[in-house]
């Protein structure tokens, strides 16, 4: 018993900690070193495609802003009735900080607004797309650990040994608070992490991805549909684990579960359609007037 309490993966004893007044929340630092690397990973990928790599943070700017908001979007909409049905608190549909972000709205707005960057500045997508593609998968799988400071969107009970303990925690005054407290050190259940199950998976996802990227020097979006392929088949099959409370369709099937499945398959056939794509020459990449001056393929 010993040995197996000690395999269990602990929880962290907070999620929030204090700068002075500044609340430094585990869920954002995880969001924000997500994007970091994401946005740095980006550059040096399309710089190797042949695309200036500034570009990248012309879009950033205005991607992840809206995919922050499209994120949100979705996880309100999807789960309305906590924000609008009997009891619900519509105000907290607005508390980003207490979790809650829906990777479909969140990739399907940063996306929207991307194109809308590269059109005004004339720059092909798809060489974007591909180039962006794994870093957006990884910084995915960062993410998840946001759900982990905040105990949250876990798995059923288990008893094997890579089980998450879910502490209590509690404010100042000894209330319950799951979120912003601090553990006491009481372990409230051992739950399959489902977190871990989807950082792992996004993580052999943006390998292979890069792997596949390399060899065969893929182009014309197929990287980009190829992660969306690969990030909603492993999502299908971890929503049929997450116990947390979410909105059901056809009769007891959670919602992301049928978005995974449907994403998928379109996913799949844009696959279908773009396999024989390959990368695009250095001066396809650039567009408009960057195109003469494009810089040679090093990867």
């Amino acid at each position: 018993m010993t040995v197996e309490l000690l395999a269990n993966i602990p929880s962290p004893p907070q999620g929030v900690w204090h700068l002075g007044p500044i609340p430094l929340r585990g869920y954002a630092l995880s969001i924000l070193a997500g994007i970091i690397i994401a946005v740095l990973w980006a550059k040096r990928r399309y710089a190797d495609r042949g695309g200036d790599p500034e570009v990248v943070l012309d879009v950033a700017i205005f991607a992840i802003p809206a995919g922050i908001i499209g994120g949100r979007l979705y996880h309100v909409l999807t789960d309305w009735p906590k924000y609008f049905g009997e009891g619900g608190d519509p105000w907290r549909a607005l508390n980003i900080t207490a979790g809650g972000l829906g990777i479909w709205g969140a990739v399907a707005l940063g996306t929207l607004a991307g194109l809308l960057v590269l059109k005004y500045r004339k720059v092909p997508v798809a060489p974007m797309l591909d180039a962006v593609a794994p870093t957006i998968i990884l910084a995915q799988g960062i993410g998840r650990l946001g759900n982990w400071f905040n105990q949250e969107l876990h798995g059923g009970p288990t008893d094997l040994p890579w089980g998450l303990e879910i502490y209590r925690r509690v404010d100042e005054a000894g209330n319950a608070a799951p979120v912003s407290g601090v553990s006491t050190g009481e372990v409230l259940a051992v739950v399959h992490p489902t977190f871990l199950y989807e950082l792992l998976w996004n993580v052999a996802i943006c390998i292979l991805l890069v792997w596949l990227d390399r060899r065969l020097r893929l182009g014309g979006g197929i990287v980009f549909a190829l992660y969306v392929a690969g990030y909603t088949l492993g999502r299908f099959f971890i929503e049929l684990i997450r116990t947390d409370a979410a909105t059901e369709v056809f009769g007891g099937l959670r919602i992301n579960t049928v978005t995974s499945a449907v994403v998928f398959l379109i996913a799949c056939g844009f696959v279908f359609a773009l396999r024989k794509r390959r990368r695009e020459a250095p001066g396809d990449v650039r567009g408009g007037a960057g195109a003469d001056a494009a810089a040679p393929v090093r990867d």
